[in-house]
């Protein structure tokens, strides 16, 4: 009998995330769908795809942002290295790998410093909007 409890959506096999969504079990969904509202608010030129089994937030083919549910914390892969170098001061607390985020516990995202990162990632050089 398969093991409903471990949760493996790093690699989803999901079409869309609407999908990817559904898939989730419920106590980690909710998260998920907290980031990407706050995606779709301030990403709103962005183009939302599914890519290395996860949404992907990409601005003319090239991913700026993407979350993941892992089995033990919610993944926020911040792609843009001048946001992580603007933003080292208050990402310097926070628990992170190489490229992402990582949310634990029940508390959820931070939402005020992930949109806050969305913000800075909107803004585009020459003053452009995503």
């Amino acid at each position: 009998m398969p093991d409903t409890n471990r949760v493996r959506m790093v690699k989803s096999a999901a079409p869309d995330v609407d999908t990817y969504l559904a898939e989730l079990p419920d106590d980690r969904r909710s998260h998920a769908v907290v980031l990407r509202d706050l995606c779709r608010a301030e990403l709103a030129g962005c183009t939302e795809v599914m890519a290395y089994g996860m949404p992907n937030y990409q601005f003319d083919g090239v991913a700026e942002i993407a979350f993941a549910v892992q089995r033990n914390y919610l993944s926020f892969y911040l792609l843009r290295d001048d946001v992580r170098e603007e933003f080292a001061q208050r990402l310097a607390g926070q628990d992170m790998g190489k490229g992402c985020l990582r949310f634990r516990g029940p508390a959820g995202p931070d939402t005020e410093l992930v949109r806050d990162l969305l913000r800075a990632v909107a803004r585009r050089p020459g003053g452009r909007v995503c």
